[in-house]
Order: structure tokens, then sequence, then C-alpha cells
């Protein structure tokens, strides 16, 4: 597939032949992750079709650039440093289709996961009525076998479309993905989820179903902090521990660093409390780190991405 650069300064974006997205510099990251921090792209993109995605894959591989894949930003810590290369954001592929006959609901990856749960409860289908809180979206959904209520992505997914920056179109099933807790083979992995096909329980009262799924975003919503941004669970569940509970037992909520803090109402957030910077967030995982495991000789494993440089 060709493609063809506008002669542009050094700042402006790139317009490639065939498609309307453009591909901007220097674009801040802090508007695009739900920590609202972060430093800049190098490159950043947010195409808007399938169509539009293949020339950018293909562009992209005639550069000499690393890549970051981005949702919607709400499991993930980015460098006040910000990310060089290219960053690839899935937030506007976003369609639904629902097969009435079958119960499955094949979705966009860009399409949020809460979205997806409530098109199955209103039609009385059980399966993904634990995903009405989740803040992401079906990509990232796949990517890290997102979970709540003892449910995961994994346990109804059917397949999901991945697409290589080659141009490699793969659909993969669940066992393909390689899922475990809070993760699959896509993790720290290139290529990049352009849908995904669930196949969901039907018969079911639609009223009950969405009653349950109501019942769960009310949990969610009274048990966790949404008054100040974060980024949702920084800790995997050290299984059959909860990170939460051992943290809360070691005293450190409401423990800050600059304006980062451990969360009074849930100690597995770590808020930006105000005007926090990555690098304030990052220190204070760090210290919650050093904390357990001088205490309890247990290493919490970070659920939250973290990218870029944090040296500093």
């Amino acid at each position: 597939m060709t493609f063809s650069i506008l002669s542009r300064p050094l700042s402006a974006p790139i317009q490639l032949a065939q498609t309307q997205t453009l591909i901007h510099t220097n674009t801040s990251l802090a508007d695009y992750t739900s920590y609202r921090v972060g430093g800049a792209a190098q490159w950043y993109t947010a195409p808007r079709t399938r169509d539009d995605l293949y020339v950018i894959f293909d562009w992209f591989e005639k550069q000499d650039l690393p890549l970051t894949l981005l949702g919607a930003g709400s499991n993930l810590l980015i460098s006040d440093q910000g990310i060089p290369g290219l960053v690839l954001s899935t937030r506007y592929l976003r369609q639904s289709k629902l097969d009435l006959e079958t119960g499955r609901i094949t979705a966009s990856a860009g399409e949020p996961i809460a979205k997806v749960a409530w098109q199955a409860a209103k039609q009385g289908w059980l399966g993904l009525e634990w995903a009405v809180g989740i803040p992401g979206t079906v990509g990232g959904a796949v990517v890290m076998n997102a979970g709540a209520h003892n449910q995961s992505t994994s346990d109804c997914l059917i397949n999901a479309v991945v697409l290589s920056p080659d141009g490699t179109l793969e659909t993969l099933t669940a066992e393909e993905l390689g899922f475990s807790y809070r993760t699959s083979n896509l993790q720290g992995d290139r290529r990049l989820v352009i849908e995904a096909t669930f196949q969901l329980k039907m018969g079911f009262d639609r009223q009950e179903v969405m009653a349950q799924t109501s019942h769960n975003l009310h949990h969610r919503k009274n048990s966790q902090p949404y008054d100040k941004p974060s980024c949702g669970s920084v800790f995997r569940n050290p299984t059959p521990q909860y990170a939460a509970r051992i943290i809360e037992q070691l005293g450190l909520k409401g423990h800050r660093i600059g304006g980062a803090e451990v969360s009074h109402r849930h100690a597995n957030f770590i808020l930006n409390a105000g005007n926090a910077k990555a690098q304030d967030i990052f220190h204070l995982i760090c210290h919650v780190q050093e904390q357990v495991q001088a205490h309890c000789s247990l290493l919490l494993e970070p659920e939250v991405r973290i990218i870029g440089d944090f040296s500093l």
C-alpha cells in the first residue's frame, strides 16, 4: 500500500494518502490517560476506521520507530518524559454488533467494555455483568484479561482479531491468547486488537440481569474512589490475599508523595490528589511495594502498565 507525506514544517502533523487520520507530533498524553499525567508522544495517531489503521501501520513499518498501543488510558502510567516513537490509540475504533440468534457480541477495540456489558444486560444475556464498572475498552480488556467479581474476559471470549505492524491479520481463540490472571500473551506485544467476539448466555429474565448489572455498578462506585483521577487497581492481587487489605493493614491509606496519595476509600488505588506528576505516582507505587516486601516478604506486582523513563 502506498502513502505520501505532505510538505510540512517539522512540528506539523503528517497527512497520509487514502486516510483522513493525521499523525500528530509532540502530543501531550496527559489528556489521554485517566491519571491525567504524562509527557508527550513523539508521534500520536487515533485512526477512526480499520482502513485508516492499515494505512498507518503501512507507514509505521517504513519508519525506524518504537510502537506503543493505547486504548482508553485507564490502566496506564506514562512518564513525565513522554514516549518516543508512535503512540497509536484505538479510542475511535468503536462499533458493536449483536447476534440475537446466538447471543454473541462482536465489538471493536475502542468500544468501552462497560457499554458492551449494558448491551448484553438489556438483552437478558449473562456473562459480562461484571464489566459494567470497568473503565477500559474492549481491546484493553482482552490484552489484560480484565475482570471483577471473580469473573474475567477469558470466561466469555470466543476470539479476538489482531493486526501486526507488518499487516498480518490473525483471529486468535481464547486458548491461543494464553490468558491467565490479569494478563494474556498480547501484553508487551506489538499486535493490536481490532475487535473481539464474546459468547453470552441467553434466555434469562432481562430485568434480573439488568438488576444484577446495576448492583455491580453500584457496589463498585461505593467501594472505589471516583472523585479523583486514578488508573483503577494499581496492584494484582497476590491470590489468595488481596492487595488492598495488605496495604491497609500496613497503615498506608492516605500516605502521600507529592500530589499522589493512597486512597482512603480503597488502598489498592493511588490517586492524583491534585497536580501530581507521573514521577510522584511512580515513587508512591515503589514505596508501597517496599513496605509490603519489608513487612510481609511479598512483592506486589503492578497491574498498571508503566511506560517510559522513570529513572530521574
